[in-house]
């Protein structure tokens, strides 16, 4: 039975879902899905690298929490060369998941592009590679030989990519509309139940759904790298972000959320994109008062949706989580899964 070794690039919160999982589960996936997973290298910002052909023990991993601990006593480095490890494991997939820099997608462009060339597959989490070099990094997987799988990026582990691309065969796809955001999402519906934008903002944070600081989400950045990547792997949209205007909630005001009630409406964030007559593509994001039956209004919390326009079937709408660590561990599990079945179907046919 085939077995790949994997890297996890990154060793916060995703990552260390993902090796808890294997470290948990890894006899009944190996059972289930007809491979195996072993993880062989492991860098991170606060333990340094550890790579192991043989493969590492998950359980001495998930028990270091970066305070006094590193790698460096269990023979690897107190220092991450991302890099080195990237070019010089013995992994087959590369799994990313990093910080990375809105503006410009590093560390992870770097990350993704070191392993594509070194003959490694990639599964990342990160929006910024795919949303600033994604048709690049995809020539260069094909070039290659390998691939680059970014499920997670758009919905987590809800399945809005993979989904569009196998099962909207044989459709025209006009354009998408969603909520793509669960920070705003939850803080909008707050509003709603009366809380001023601060209380809002704060109950969010609390409660995990937004960072310390939430300017990416309430200024609609996150959204719009994720309409730039849903735009241009859906729809060939060949567009920059630059290309997709962009507005938050925050100049939604208590007043326009009791007007929009007494009128039957909502105020969500969409993120959208429509092909136009001459082929071109419009993308944007911006706050919208929704009539109530529309099919995006009801979508409450930090749940994410979208919903993709198709000439036969009409508006077909996919809703799921958009966030969360065990979410998007199943993500990267995913992109796996896919890799697996295109290889075996790869081999089949030869």
């Amino acid at each position: 039975m085939t077995t790949y070794d994997i890297a996890l690039i990154g060793f916060g919160g995703v990552n260390r879902t993902l090796a808890k999982l294997i470290a948990a589960r890894g006899e009944a996936l190996r059972s289930e899905l007809g491979f195996g997973l072993r993880v062989v290298a492991i860098t991170d910002l606060h333990l340094g690298s550890l790579a192991k052909p043989e493969g590492i023990d998950l359980s001495l991993a998930l028990r270091l929490d970066g305070g006094s601990d590193n790698f460096s006593g269990y023979g690897g480095s107190a220092d991450t060369n991302n890099e080195a490890v990237i070019r010089n494991c013995t992994a087959d997939i590369i799994c990313e998941a990093t910080f990375t820099i809105p503006e410009d997608g590093e560390p992870a462009v770097s990350h993704v592009r070191w392993a594509l060339e070194s003959g490694k597959s990639v599964c990342t989490t990160n929006k910024g590679p795919v949303a600033h070099r994604g048709a690049q990094l995809t020539s260069l997987a094909e070039q290659n030989g390998v691939h680059f799988e970014f499920e997670g990026a758009v919905m987590s582990g809800t399945p809005v990519i993979r989904l569009a691309k196998k099962m909207f065969a044989g459709l025209k796809l006009n354009g998408f509309e969603g909520i793509l955001n669960g920070t705003s999402n939850y803080v909008l519906g707050r509003m709603e139940a009366g809380l001023d934008f601060e209380a809002a903002i704060s109950e969010a944070q609390e409660l995990g759904y937004a960072e310390a600081n939430p300017a990416a989400d309430i200024e609609g950045y996150d959204v719009q790298l994720k309409v730039l990547i849903l735009a241009n792997e859906l729809l060939d949209a060949g567009i920059e972000l630059k290309d997709v205007k962009r507005q938050g909630i925050t100049t939604v005001t208590p007043e326009n959320i009791q007007k929009a009630t007494r009128e039957g409406r909502r105020w969500k964030l969409l993120g959208t994109a429509r092909r136009n007559p001459d082929g071109s593509v419009t993308a944007s994001v911006s706050p919208i008062a929704l009539h109530l039956g529309h099919g995006l209004a009801g979508v409450s919390g930090a749940t994410n949706a979208v919903s993709f326009d198709t000439d036969l079937l009409g508006a077909v709408t996919v809703s799921g989580p958009g966030a969360g660590r065990v979410e998007t561990a199943y993500a990267l599990l995913s992109d796996i899964i896919a890799i697996h079945t295109d290889r075996t179907e790869m081999a089949a046919n030869v």
